[in-house]
């Protein structure tokens, strides 16, 4: 085998692929030389526009991440570039860091889907990629030798860590989170180390909930059945004020409110928004309409679901406003612009984050008088797992040229049906719901999101909807 391998040609036949953020595939794909492929095509695709001589990478606890660390470690030298290596810490901890070291970085994680998959994410010195970095990337004619079978060790600094804690223990008084009671899910989190140090810092009593030694694939907008009832259990045992958690990397909150209900994420980053008194607003489309309802945004801009889709509208809206923002419906929130709190300045992080939203939340009234006062609009979502590509994609087109025919296969009535966004995939609007229908941009599900007047009519319509779907489309 030829010793020389070209980036663009070795990611074409890798079987990975770019979902709505960052890299992903099955495990078994993450060969060391595809690992080595993206690492340097990234390198190449920002060298021109960045001076730098070093790259920060860190991952998350999935058992695949380490190796694959690795080798994007190995490429990366042979090349003549040094490498910091943060360990396991959340990915919003690694973007702040290296922001602050003017110098790009690698996050190892698969976010929240299953621990046989994994992927990578990419941040510029100045924040997340885009789509349009993702394309440079993917057609990198980059030449590099094939990796050695045994790859250096790499040596842990724990400065990303540390750097993180500091972003917000330097912006909030030591008895900010004082009279507090705080749940901190665990789980496999990258953060899970971090958020306890953090929060009695702040002024917390914290419990410490469901570590975990195996990974678990937390999704954030999909919270199973048996998290639900974790946390009614808890809060009711504990009295907690809220239980905090996230997704894998910890860019993404999970957040139940006193009685143990977990918040939509959405709902989270609208509260956040209005707490920060964030101007000018870049949402994806699936985000609850309550954002517009509350009429406390001079612009509110929807995009295609996925974080570098907000994030390139985020730029935008930073030309003409002054405190800009933008968040998702999995709870990541994105602050665009440097702005005041507490008299103190919070520099911006143009990537997904958990903790600043769950802090502002925490700190101010229960959580369910907040919730409260919000327009009566509540979001459920379901998927429909190990639903292919190919079968789903045929399903929306069908229903994008059918409309009316799709749905009355859904038991609804096309009389109340009022228009259809295909912003991303199929957002049906009725005068008094939505139903929104995509593929997942990180594994193979149908995924649906429900918006009514009332949570138990958006949830059991949710779950109605992709049975019927099963049903009628898919022999099932």
């Amino acid at each position: 085998m030829d010793s020389q391998l070209v980036c663009s040609e070795v990611i074409a036949k890798s079987g990975i692929v770019f979902g709505t953020s960052g890299a992903r595939g099955l495990v078994k794909d993450f060969t060391p030389n595809v690992n080595a492929a993206f690492a340097l095509a990234f390198i190449s695709a920002i060298d021109n526009e960045f001076n730098f001589d070093t790259v920060a990478i860190a991952i998350d606890n999935r058992p695949s991440s380490y190796a694959i660390a690795q080798a994007c470690a190995e490429a990366l030298k042979q090349h003549g570039l040094n490498v910091v290596y943060y360990g396991v810490v959340p990915t919003p901890a690694l973007a702040y860091k290296a922001m602050q070291d003017n110098m790009p970085c690698i996050m190892v994680t698969g976010s929240h889907i299953p621990f046989d998959r994994n992927g990578l994410k990419f941040y510029r010195p100045d924040g997340e990629i885009t789509k349009v970095d993702e394309l440079t990337i993917l057609a990198s004619n980059t030449v590099f030798t094939v990796l050695p079978e045994n790859l250096a060790e790499l040596t842990l600094d724990t400065a990303a860590s540390e750097s993180y804690i500091q972003r917000y223990t330097s912006l909030f008084s030591a008895d900010t989170l004082k009279g507090k009671k705080i749940g901190i899910y665990e789980h496999s989190s990258a953060g899970r180390d971090i958020y306890k140090v953090l929060f009695e810092q702040l002024g917390a009593e914290v419990v410490s909930l469901g570590r975990s030694n195996e990974f678990v694939p937390i999704d954030t907008e999909a919270v199973s059945d048996e998290d639900k009832q974790r946390a009614l259990d808890w809060s009711k045992e504990f009295s907690f004020d809220a239980i905090f958690s996230t997704d894998g990397d910890g860019d993404r909150p999970l957040v139940a409110d006193e009685n143990g209900s977990w918040l939509r994420g959405d709902i989270l980053g609208l509260l956040c928004s209005q707490l920060l008194n964030i101007e000018a607003l870049a949402v994806p489309v699936s985000c609850n309409t309550a954002i517009e309802k509350s009429k406390n945004f001079k612009v509110v801009e929807r995009t295609k679901i996925g974080s570098p889709y907000v994030i390139e509208e985020l730029l935008k809206l930073k030309k003409h406003n002054i405190r800009v923002a933008g968040f998702e419906a999995n709870g990541g929130y994105i602050l665009a612009t440097d702005i005041i709190i507490n008299g103190k300045l919070i520099k911006a992080l143009p990537t997904r984050d958990a903790i600043l939203p769950f802090i502002m939340l925490i700190q101010s009234q229960k959580i369910t008088t907040q919730v409260n006062s919000l327009p009566k609009r509540y979001t459920a979502s379901s998927k429909l797992s190990n639903c292919s590509n190919e079968n789903g994609s045929l399903i929306l087109a069908y229903a994008k040229s059918n409309i009316h025919e799709f749905i009355n296969s859904l038991d609804e009535s096309s009389s109340n049906f009022e228009k259809l966004d295909v912003t991303d995939g199929l957002r049906i609007i009725f005068r008094e719901k939505v139903i929104h229908l995509r593929m997942s941009g990180n594994a193979p599900e149908l995924r649906c999101y429900v918006e009514a007047s009332n949570q138990i009519i958006a949830a059991d319509l949710a779950n109605f909807i992709l049975e019927k779907i099963k049903c009628n489309f898919l022999n099932a």
